[in-house]
């Protein structure tokens, strides 16, 4: 087993259960980074794990921003950020459901930044953070995660890169064979489905 997940092992952050994830699917496994990243020694280990991965896609190219969607990606967004000696800030959801940035940050034309979140199943938020900077003139050149659960194929439309890759089983909520047999879901992650 790899060392990343062995040590979501050890920290109670590798579920088995029924899960209901952010992206509407069903699967038997949930990864709660939250638990792993509760010690600061791990998520200061893996922040700079995986800066230091970034930084071999992009050797010479300077970081100024890490930008990361909420929840999940805040903490292992800013242990990156710390690394790299770059800026930290993070998307949130509006009103209209849409990332947004708020709280006074603000991006500018021009700015490099890498996009930062703790596991990606479909790549969805990285996706549309991604959107959104682009949309703003910033220069994403990467995307980083502690977790990839689509073994690779989630596109977020910029190379990225993971200190893990599985592929974890999911299903469509009307294909999924925990719901046909009863087994009670849940919904662990930061965002109510």
């Amino acid at each position: 087993m790899n060392e990343i997940l062995a040590l979501f092992e050890r920290t109670g952050a590798y579920l088995h259960g029924h899960f209901r994830l952010t992206s509407g699917l069903h699967s038997p496994e949930y990864m709660q980074c939250a638990r792993v990243l509760q010690h600061p020694q791990h998520a200061e280990e893996l922040g700079a794990r995986l800066a230091s991965t970034l930084q071999e896609l992009h050797p010479s190219t300077r970081i100024d921003v890490v930008v990361s969607p909420a929840m999940g990606g805040l903490i292992i967004g800013h242990e990156v950020a710390r690394a790299l000696k770059a800026r930290a800030i993070f998307t949130e959801r509006g009103a209209d459901g849409k990332m947004t940035l708020r709280r006074g940050f603000q991006v500018e034309p021009g700015e490099t930044a890498v996009v930062i979140e703790d596991v990606i199943t479909t790549g969805g938020s990285s996706r549309e953070v991604y959107e959104l900077l682009r949309d703003a003139g910033v220069h994403v050149i990467a995307a980083g995660s502690i977790i990839d659960r689509s073994a690779g194929e989630a596109n977020l439309g910029v190379p990225r890169t993971a200190l893990a890759s599985l592929r974890v089983t999911a299903y469509q909520e009307s294909e999924c064979p925990l719901c046909r047999d009863g087994v009670p879901i849940e919904k662990p992650g930061s965002r109510k489905s």
